[in-house]
This record gives structure tokens, sequence and C-alpha cells, in this order.
């Protein structure tokens, strides 16, 4: 039977896609499935949420790769034929996307925003930022199934509602492949990954000495979020991991709130960070880019400014 088919790696992205999936479905008029590789335990509270039917990928062995998943995704689109399949952007997910889409056949539109189900002709249409931010580009898909990636935090989370049933299924083994793990190494990371922060204090070329980027580490911490940096801070004079990049070059980030410390505000970065529900700078130049799309923002210098908010936050905590 068609559906609405989902994919992601963790609680939160599965939840952000179950709001967005669910209105499609209702839309589309067919039923809503989430496929899981893990965190198993959930699949109540995912019907709770919207699902109608959750479809258990096996568990892997300590050596198989996730391309073993992809067999199993393409025998099971090719006799459920979903209507749509919408799949969390993320490095590992986004590379078997883009293989399940060429071995279906059909379209992929990557790191969607927005989504639509256009009644008179009964298609979906996807938006997508284009030339670094400048323009949005709306797609259409004439193959099936529609495949589309999405970013996290793109969507809210979905709210439970107690009372839905929910089919649950187990899909066949995984096959040997090809590609075998012979070690995994945990990559350093300097901070979480802040796609997922709610708050983002970002450093630009304003702060003078690396050792400086600890005023906006104390300003995180207060605020409960992580950093981020431009990208002559990140990739030019690698005072951050390349990781914490935001921008066209680098991630994008949707949180709650953004607080650029000595950022200019050019395009480039801009497009990282555009959805932020809320924009907050600190620059001394009055005619810097960043304050024409701030919704706060403070002329001075962030020697004297980031200290005194600090100080502000640890009266209040």
């Amino acid at each position: 039977m068609p559906s609405v088919w989902i994919l992601a790696e963790n609680r939160a992205q599965t939840l952000e896609l179950l709001t967005i999936g669910r209105s499609m479905a209702e839309k589309i008029g067919t039923s809503l499935s989430v496929l899981l590789c893990q965190d198993r335990e959930s699949a109540g509270d995912y019907a709770a949420c919207g699902a109608d039917h959750v479809l258990l990928l096996p568990e892997l062995a300590e050596d198989q790769s996730v391309d073993a998943y992809i067999p199993i995704l393409l025998e099971e689109a090719e006799k459920a034929d979903p209507d749509l399949f919408l799949i969390a952007s993320t490095f590992r997910l986004k590379e078997i996307a883009a293989r399940v889409a060429t071995r279906l056949n059909t379209g992929l539109c990557s790191d969607c925003i927005k989504l639509y189900f256009n009644e008179e002709s009964k298609t979906v249409e996807m938006e997508r930022l284009i030339y670094g931010g400048a323009a949005v580009q709306r797609m259409v898909c004439q193959s099936r199934p529609i495949m589309v990636t999405v970013p996290p935090r793109t969507f809210e989370p979905a709210c439970a509602e107690p009372g839905r049933e929910v089919r649950i299924r187990s899909l066949k083994e995984a096959e040997r492949s090809a590609i075998r793990v012979i070690e995994r190494r945990r990559r350093e990371r300097e901070s979480k990954d802040i796609r997922e922060a709610k708050v983002v204090v970002c450093v630009g070329r304003g702060v003078e000495k690396k050792e400086d980027i600890a005023l906006a580490r104390e300003l995180a911490d207060l605020l409960g979020g992580e950093i981020g940096g431009t990208r002559p801070i990140t990739e030019e004079m690698r005072w951050l991991p390349e990781e914490l990049c935001i921008g066209l070059s680098g991630i994008q980030i949707k949180p709650d709130l953004y607080v650029g410390i000595g950022v200019s505000g050019q395009i480039q970065h801009v497009t990282g960070f555009r959805d932020a529900k809320v924009i907050c700078a600190v620059n001394r130049d009055a005619n810097a880019p960043i304050f024409g799309v701030a919704d706060m923002g403070i002329v001075g210098d962030l020697y004297d400014a980031v200290p005194r908010l600090i100080q502000e936050l640890k009266k209040s905590a």
C-alpha cells in the first residue's frame, strides 16, 4: 500500500520528520511509516506522534556498514511503492538517499526546507535554497517515490496524541556486502553537533586572539548553547574545528537564538543561520551587514559588551 516513509538517525530528527510526514500523509490520503534502525523501544511513542506503521531495520553486526540497508530499502520500496520518502539530511543518510534514488531511477530533492501538496495537480512541491541562499528553488518530482532529504530543525517536533495504534513489522536481515568495517575510531569533537543546538554563539573576525574564544564559550555555556564560527575562524585561522563552520561553505543551522560576536555578516555566512528564530549581533561597526538581518544588536566593542552580558546572565542565574 502506498505511504509516506520516514528515515532518521535519532529521536529528535524522527519527531521533526513526523510533523511534516503526518501533514503530507493526510493531504495525499495515505498512511505514514517510520523506518527504525535504532531506538526501537520508542515505536509506541512514534505511533502517538502520528505513525501508522513502524518498520524495524535489522541490527547490524560490528563489521557491517550502513550500506547493508540499501538492498533492504530497495526491496521494500519495490514491494510497497511509497509515495514520498523523507530522510534526515545527515552525512550518512544523504549518501544512502542518493544511492537508493539512483537504483529506483527516481528524483531526489536534497536539503529541502518546505513541502507543499498541490491539490489541483495532486503533486508534491518542494523548496530548497540555491545560489548561496540568494534564491529559493521550487521543484516537482514526476517519478515515484518522491525522495527528499530534510536538514535537522527544519520542522517543529511532533506532539503526542495518546490512543493511536501502530503496526510494527521487522524487515529481513541484512545480507553480507562487499564492504566490511575493519575498525571504528571515534573522532574527537570540540562540541556537539551545532545543527541541533537551540542556542549558538558564533565567533567572527572581530575576535582578536584564539584565547579570546573563551568569552564566546562562557557566554554559550550560560545560555545553554554551543559555539560556532565563520569561515575565516574555522577554515583559515583554524581557531575552531572546520565542522563548526556556519555558512555556505559549512553547515546550516536553525537555532532558537543565534548570537554573532564580531561577525560582519557577509551573505556567505548569513546563509547558514538565516532561519534562526532570534538573531543577535555584537559589532563595533554600526554599518556591518549583520545588523541588516539582526533582531537585536549592540554597536560596541565585543571586549566590553560580552563581559557585561556574561555578568548580567550570572546575576539572573
